[in-house]
């Protein structure tokens, strides 16, 4: 699964290459240095790029003048050039990793080799300055062309100097296509429980990064390593949950994964995909030898929200997760009044979501009656479609009365006032002709 790298002259961008001329001009070492050396190397355009200097970062600040002490104590400073940031970081040494989180204390280094040495794997321990050249001290190169995502120096000690790297393995697999050497993987595997130690925001950036990235179906290493036994226990239950019936083929957990692969990678819905069976371990019932899962979905949806509350996820994340789980195995008639009634019971912005939720879904179920499901989830689909050409009201916002018209019509404000527009709400959904301004009023004095 590896990428070939490009054998491009490095093109740095303007203001990286001012930074770095700048520094050298003054004396100092500069270079660009980590994950954006490693993008270039590989033909992908760097997010951002961060440089490494054997100057100060008081001598940093003294060089430029527009500045920010984004990370002093640890040796960063922000570099404002234009409407862009720099991260400009002194090399350093990381003193002892008390915590498995945190050095305990930073010592600055003249010496580039000792800032690289503390690095994460080989393929982020990689420097490049237009004057000097490509610094591969621990042979990133080799392994880039290998496909190989290795540690820097002895694995276990990188790992317990900060425990999310175990996880950064695995999601630097999953974005590059490579392989995590042996060495590495034992280490990470033997020292996955220190995963416990790190705080619930920074597990969340790295599984968010891995279900988004090109391979999601890595989560089935993270899994066989122990990872997800400490941040994600819920998924190992499904792993080990077969499901023995006609429309499945996979455990609940392997179905899960086939169904992230199913969907487009954006965030929201590979979290829906990652937890929509997340409760059938604790549902299922077997008869006959056939299992089965009722009531997995209201409290695959409860579950879900306390997993995402755990991994500290933002609430409008959360709400939306939540119900396209809540409706995801609905099996509406393709009709319009079926469809209308569901649109606006779970709200017509979660549809477009939801369909793609839905036929990932059923993607990764087995062949049985698969193109019968596929063919009905297209219809709906169609018909969705028409509801909209249609302007058909399928919410409040839509209907053609406000609570301002009651109230000129005299209704009082309060709860009853909320419930008369429901009324009305329904009554539209059922018959769309119905949603005039003046056969609505007049329903109000029958």
């Amino acid at each position: 699964m590896s990428m070939q790298i490009q054998d491009s002259i490095f093109q740095l961008p303007a203001d990286v290459q001012e930074i770095i001329h700048v520094l050298e001009d003054a004396g100092y070492e500069a270079f660009a240095v980590g994950g954006c050396v490693r993008d270039v190397l590989l033909g992908r355009t760097p997010s951002d790029w961060d440089i490494t200097t054997s100057a100060l970062p008081e001598q940093v600040k003294a060089l430029f003048p527009r500045t920010v002490d984004t990370g002093i104590a640890h040796g960063t400073v922000t570099v404002l050039m234009k409407k862009e940031g720099y991260e400009v970081t002194t090399y350093r040494i990381d003193g002892l990793y008390l915590d498995g989180r945190h050095p305990s204390e930073v010592l600055f280094t003249p010496e580039l080799r000792e800032d690289l040495r503390r690095r994460d794997f080989t393929i982020n321990a990689m420097a490049y300055s237009p004057r000097t050249g490509l610094v591969d001290l621990y042979h990133g190169i080799e392994d880039l062309e290998k496909g190989i995502i290795r540690c820097v120096g002895i694995a276990e000690e990188r790992f317990s100097e900060d425990a999310l790297r175990i996880l950064r393995a695995i999601r630097f697999a999953a974005q590059l296509g490579f392989e995590i050497e042996s060495e590495t993987r034992l280490a990470a595997q033997k020292l996955a429980g220190n995963l416990q130690k790190i705080s619930a925001e920074r597990i969340r950036t790295e599984l968010v990064k891995l279900l988004i990235s090109p391979y999601p179906e890595l989560l089935a290493d993270a899994y066989e390593m122990g990872l997800t036994a400490v941040f994600l226990p819920e998924f190992d239950a499904m792993m080990q949950t077969e499901q023995h019936n006609p429309h499945h083929c996979y455990s609940v957990g392997m179905h899960t994964i086939r169904a992230i692969q199913e969907i487009r990678p954006d965030p929201v819905l590979r979290i829906a995909m990652l937890l929509h069976d997340i409760a059938k371990p604790l549902t299922k019932t077997t008869v006959d030898g056939v299992d089965h899962f009722k009531g997995h979905v209201p409290a695959g949806s409860e579950l879900a929200v306390k997993i995402l509350r755990r991994l500290k996820f933002d609430n409008d994340t959360i709400a939306r997760v939540k119900r396209l789980i809540l409706y995801h195995d609905s099996r509406p008639a393709a009709a319009k009044p079926v469809l209308r009634r569901l649109m606006c019971k779970a709200g017509p912005d979660l549809f477009p979501d939801l369909f793609e939720v839905m036929r990932a879904d059923l993607l990764a179920q087995s062949l049985y009656r698969r193109e019968e499901k596929v063919a009905h989830n297209q219809q709906l689909y169609v018909v969705y479609e028409e509801i909209l050409r249609d302007n058909e009201c399928v919410s409040l916002k839509d209907l053609a009365v406000s609570g301002r018209d009651l109230i000129a019509a005299g209704m009082k404000p309060g709860p009853e006032l909320g419930k008369v527009l429901q009324q009305l709400l329904d009554d539209v959904v059922e018959t769309p002709e119905h949603n005039t301004r003046e056969y609505l009023l007049n329903t109000l004095s029958r």
